[in-house]
């Protein structure tokens, strides 16, 4: 591969903003009440040029289509198949079903004026088996539709996650995904799939999704997968509170900084 040389990067902040600003107020009890100030509107023009409203979701939360189209098992099917996500044993098989029904989501976002719109790749379903197995093509055509489809017809700009805490869950079974330096690897690989595959549209790219914040909950809490905790943190079968959240975190950084070095020394476009 030819370098390319290094652009300047640009950072949005992406906001939903209610249409009346919300008042904190103390009533010296310690208790906050949320006061709606129905005088002062948002408008658009109270913010710079260059500023974009979008929406934000994750994979699992929304495409829901968990085993269609040769995607694999992930960490979070295998969590909340057993352990449980919810009061009422809740679970993303099916979702909002943005597998299907993406089409009309688009158009929704459109309707609303939306500029941007951040989402994550499912690694179970473009990488089934990670490093051990084939790209699948299905899972690359689910995402390029997106990307197409919110450029071409609603002029959204697409913001892309690359990892946002699920993977297949053969890597969390091979070797504990995150607490193995191996899975710095998995990470490169699933990056550089991702840059070819999405990189001539996509110009936002997002590494991993709150590092600091998955590993607490993953490896010092336990209530998200791997669900890995000990006392007095939580009552898991198996982890180490103390430890393993940095290591996790250690890892994650080693990763984002690999997959950022191969983007813009290969991927990133010159201006």
């Amino acid at each position: 591969m030819k370098p390319k040389s290094p652009t300047a990067c640009h950072f949005f902040f992406l906001i939903s903003a209610h249409a009346q600003l919300l008042k904190d107020s103390n009533n010296g009890d310690g208790v906050f009440k949320i006061e709606e100030n129905e005088e002062t509107q948002i408008k658009r023009s109270d913010f710079p040029s260059g500023f974009l409203f979008g929406a934000a979701t994750s994979a699992y939360q929304v495409e829901g289509a968990y085993l269609e189209d040769a995607k694999s098992l992930s960490n979070w099917d295998v969590f909340c198949h057993t352990v449980g996500c919810g009061e009422n044993g809740e679970n993303g098989d099916i979702a909002d079903d943005h597998y299907h029904m993406f089409l009309r989501d688009i158009e929704l976002m459109h309707s609303l004026g939306i500029q941007a719109y951040r989402f994550s790749i499912s690694c179970a379903r473009i990488l089934p088996r990670g490093r051990f197995g084939e790209v699948n093509p299905a899972g690359i055509m689910f995402y390029n539709k997106i990307i197409d489809n919110l450029i071409l017809k609603g002029g959204i700009e697409p913001f892309v996650t690359i990892h946002h805490a699920d993977l297949p869950q053969e890597l969390e079974d091979r070797y504990r995904s995150w607490l193995n330096p191996a899975m710095q690897e998995e990470f490169l690989y699933l990056a550089e799939v991702c840059f070819k595959s999405f990189g001539d549209r996509v110009k936002y790219w997002l590494t991993i999704n709150e590092p600091e914040l998955i590993a607490g909950l993953a490896y010092q809490m336990g209530i998200i997968p791997p669900s890995r905790c000990s006392e007095p943190f939580g009552n898991c079968l198996s982890g180490n509170s103390d430890v393993e959240p940095i290591i996790a975190k250690h890892n994650m950084l080693l990763a984002h900084g690999r997959a950022a070095k191969l983007y813009h020394e290969y991927f990133q476009a010159t201006n």
